[in-house]
């Protein structure tokens, strides 16, 4: 069964570009959605994807690219959904739900669907009738940079189906890629999301010329506050130590390669949120994740500080220098 099932990769970015570099190793075949026809054309001409992870030379003679979502999902069984969750429900909007009947859904997004705050499994199973057992989830820590680069990375594949897991890791796990496996779809996932909100904070800290000895105090509150977050909301028994945790979390707080911790940066250097925006060529999904995780605890009402400063900053519009002042004396 593994080796007849027909992958197909939904979206057009960096981390959609990586996912098909892991995947020529055990994959005859890729379908692969991209929106624009122009970047479709440029792959199957040039071997390159123009816009993100240029250097990566594509295996055009395994590819199936098209731009009709419709036709890759009918083609396929197993789609790897990379597409960066504020515009996922756009880009949904045509699709014949009746097609993903049976597929298995596989998300490597990391933040909140905005218009409904849920995670992307929550919002699958929700608004499409996806099943536990249809669904799946592949986590870092990673940087699509040095997978692209063919650096050594660990996935993580989560499902509460062990056959989809068995399925999903033959095609993932390369000689670069190792993958551990887990059950815990959303906590994982809710972690996925929190580690940006937290990696953002470490940017703005780093941009005010807060020094390592504050960061790393930050990131270990981050740790903790990503743990009770996910205890409550998904209270089963985790590891936080776990790399899909707290090794995610790490790299996305200190790597260069860090898009939401970029963002921050900024934001800490002085750059408004529209500003910063602009300047940057991809989505930093901690700037939608925030609004969409303080909007979920209000169910909750989990302690959640340093969550609470980046919104402020984000969206209430409070000066870093004076929230992040009195976050610190939140901090232990």
């Amino acid at each position: 069964m593994t080796k007849s099932d027909r992958i197909a990769v939904i979206g057009g970015g960096s981390w959609a570009t990586a996912i098909v570099k892991i995947l020529e190793n055990n994959c005859k075949h890729i379908h692969w959605w991209i929106r624009e026809q122009e970047i479709i054309e440029n792959i199957q001409k040039y071997h390159h994807n123009p816009h993100f992870l240029s250097i990566v030379e594509l295996p055009v003679s395994k590819l199936i690219l098209s731009n009709d979502m419709n036709e890759i999902i009918k083609k396929s069984d197993i789609l790897i959904f990379c597409i960066p969750a504020a515009f996922l429900e756009d880009a949904l909007k045509n699709i014949d739900k009746n097609i993903l009947k049976n597929k298995i859904i596989v998300s490597a997004i990391k933040g909140i669907v905005p218009s409904h705050s849920l995670s992307v499994t929550q919002f699958f199973k929700e608004y499409f009738n996806i099943k536990d057992e249809q669904i799946a989830l592949i986590s870092g820590p990673s940087h699509a940079e040095e997978v692209s680069a063919e650096k050594l990375t660990y996935l993580t594949i989560a499902s509460t189906n062990d056959e989809v897991i068995q399925r999903l890791q033959p095609k993932i796990t390369c000689r670069f890629i190792k993958t551990t496996t887990s059950n815990d779809v959303l906590g994982i996932e809710f972690s996925t999301v929190l580690k940006n909100i937290m990696s953002l904070a470490a940017g703005i800290c780093i941009g005010l010329d807060y020094g390592d000895n504050f960061i790393a105090v930050l990131v270990a509150n981050g740790i903790k506050e990503i743990k009770q977050f996910i205890k409550t909301v998904h209270p089963i028994e985790r590891n936080i130590c776990e790399s899909a945790y707290t090794g995610d979390l790490l790299v996305t707080a200190y790597s260069k390669f860090s898009r939401n911790r970029v963002f921050g940066n900024m934001l800490g250097r002085g750059y408004s949120v529209n500003s910063a925006k602009l300047e940057m060529n991809m989505i930093a999904e901690g700037y939608y994740a925030v609004k969409g995780i303080k909007e979920i605890n209000k169910k909750y009402n989990v302690s959640m500080p340093i969550t609470d400063a980046v919104y402020n900053i984000l969206y209430e519009n409070i000066a870093p220098v004076i929230e992040i002042k009195i976050l610190s004396e939140k901090l232990s």
